[in-house]
């Protein structure tokens, strides 16, 4: 049974849909003049359909480099033409991005990006991949994807009629810290800033203060000594100006951003067959190209703080980083994921999170949370079993980098 709710959010459809045709995306079907060199013999000339695509963030290189080039240059050349897109990013666009979801599956938004971390807020199953601790690095990150899609497609499906066709990392979120941390239990009486509740759960858990801060204010608020931490992207933190009042970088990745591209079932059914095989394997390609760029924009943030050469997109800082993993904080990593972390995302979630966790992912964590104990147990009912490796004796791996191997 969902603790959660799932309204139907029909309110605030109409306005959207107007402040998207004000920001130059049409909702319609559309006719749009083919380049020449896309054009097929006269007797094969069709009117190009234009798809209307709300995309990912702006200003980031996931949508500017990727998602827009894809959406505006690549699709009319690989369907030869017979398709186009017109693409915004949702945030600027007046659409919240909790809101995504609802809107595809009312069909306001056709085709969108949804922002995971956005989305759990009304589906907390969303959130299982990309829990903080549960993925140190991109490799362990792709493992848990892999693991986990087939679940993500189906719950899209079943529950907002969502077509998934593509699922995008961004790069890895990590602590950035004015005073020295070179192991997590030293983040015990910091005030850290988190950006989602799982986040907040594993700080807490280690003795620290979780601080809610909006994206834009939060370098002032560590400049000002009023946070001591902040938890964000390697090379976002790095174009915000974090190298500037902080001195140390972590290395592991407390979480990372994912986003799914889906289309509305009804919009994607309209398309004929052979254009929804192009479109796929299209965003298979831009999917690869993503998952690349989230693997070299981490290194270069952490390259960029550090002023290590190589940076190629940051500005060059002076902060301090130790590019591996220490056994220790993998052993804490491990502990925290499985005591804290997953206990309250279940707690959040119920017992359908509990059950996704245990067909998709334990397996490949060996991490199993076992069914709840009755009333009088509670205190520790929702601890999670490291499988086959007894707390008093857990061997952690070998060290590891954020870095895409």
């Amino acid at each position: 049974m969902r603790r959660h709710r799932r309204g139907t959010r029909q309110r605030g459809a109409r306005s959207l849909a107007c402040a998207l045709v004000a920001a130059g995306l049409s909702l319609q079907p559309a006719t749009a003049q083919v380049p020449p060199e896309f054009r097929f013999p006269a007797e094969e000339q069709q009117a190009a359909r234009k798809l209307a695509v709300v995309g990912g963030l702006a200003g980031v290189r996931l949508y500017e480099d990727h998602e827009r080039v894809f959406w505006r240059t690549i699709l009319p050349k690989l369907t030869g033409g017979r398709l186009a897109a017109d693409i915004v990013p949702f945030d600027s666009s007046g659409i919240r991005g909790q809101d995504m979801l609802h809107l595809m599956r009312v069909g306001v938004v056709p085709y969108g990006t949804v922002l995971l971390s956005l989305a759990a807020n009304d589906e907390p199953e969303l959130a299982a991949p990309n829990l903080a601790m549960l993925a140190p690095d991109l490799g362990t990150l792709r493992r848990v994807v892999q693991a986990y899609r087939p679940h993500l497609a189906a719950l899209l499906k079943q529950q907002y009629g969502v077509e998934m066709l593509a699922v995008y990392a961004y790069p890895a979120q990590v602590l950035f810290c004015r005073q020295p941390v070179s192991r997590l239990r030293e983040l015990e009486g910091r005030r850290v800033r988190v950006s989602n509740s799982s986040q907040g759960d594993a700080m807490r858990a280690l003795g620290a203060t979780p601080v809610v801060t909006p994206f834009a204010e939060f370098v002032n608020e560590i400049g000002a000594g009023r946070i001591d931490c902040a938890i964000t992207g390697s090379l976002s933190g790095n174009e915000l100006g974090l190298h500037r009042v902080t001195t140390e970088i972590h290395p592991m990745a407390i979480a990372w951003g994912l986003s799914v591209f889906g289309a509305n079932e009804n919009a994607w059914a309209s398309l004929p067959t052979d254009l929804q095989q192009i479109i796929r394997r299209g965003l298979a390609r831009l999917e690869t190209d993503v998952w690349a760029s989230a693997g070299q924009d981490t290194e270069d943030g952490f390259l960029c703080n550090s002023g290590r050469p190589g940076c190629r997109f940051g500005s060059l800082g002076e902060m301090r980083w130790q590019p591996s993993i220490s056994p220790e904080d993998e052993t804490i990593r491990r502990r925290l994921l499985a005591e804290t972390v997953l206990p309250a995302w279940v707690e959040r979630c119920g017992e359908d999170c509990r059950s996704a966790w245990n067909t998709y992912l334990a397996p490949m964590t060996r991490i199993f949370l076992p069914p709840p104990a009755p009333p009088s147990a509670r205190p520790q009912a929702g601890s999670a079993t490291l499988i086959g490796v007894p707390p008093a004796s857990m061997t952690p791996p070998a060290s590891s980098s954020t870095s895409s191997r």
